[in-house]
């Protein structure tokens, strides 16, 4: 899956900023520790904005490519902010079969976001993912914890109206 940069504008807090500054001088320059940086910025924003991968490249000497393919290569790191609800449906076979595709292109309609993108109002992320492990509920979604199976798309409007 290629992860998506994300389209809402990077903000960030003084706060954040001087964490993460702390976080790149821990390492003390070794470049062998890219990933913990890494995990440490993503623990400060939530995600990995371009702008906090250049100051990691720039802090540990590293090319921002080098960054960027590590971000992308490991599913532990998001490009795009999580919204308030993580909206996960589930393209596993048994819900493949039973119209879990038609599901989620109803979502990207009503969200107007693709998988691996948060609404510009951080309310919602969507994301496509293998299994929820709910295969008798077939086709399935997740909204945070709460499941729901057994999906038409014509019920998505409505669900998505709870959380509004």
């Amino acid at each position: 899956m290629v992860k998506k940069i994300s389209k809402i504008p990077f903000t960030e807090t003084p706060e954040q900023a001087k964490a993460l500054e702390e976080a790149i001088a821990a390492a003390n320059g070794d470049k062998n520790r890219l990933m913990a940086v890494m995990q440490d910025a993503q623990g400060i924003y939530g995600y990995l904005p371009y702008e906090v991968q250049v100051r990691i490249a720039e802090g540990l000497d590293v090319p921002v490519e080098k960054v960027y393919g590590v971000a992308t290569f490991y599913a532990q790191f998001a490009l795009s902010p999580k919204g308030k609800y993580n909206v996960s449906v589930c393209l596993g076979t048994a819900c493949y079969v039973k119209g879990s595709q038609q599901v989620l292109d109803e979502l990207v309609k009503e969200l107007g976001i693709d998988p691996g993108e948060c609404t510009l109002d951080t309310k919602f992320s969507l994301e496509a993912c293998r299994c929820i492990g709910a295969c008798g509920l077939a086709p399935v979604m997740m909204i945070n914890d709460d499941v729901y199976g057994k999906l038409e798309p014509s019920q998505i409007k409505g669900i998505l109206e709870k959380y509004a």
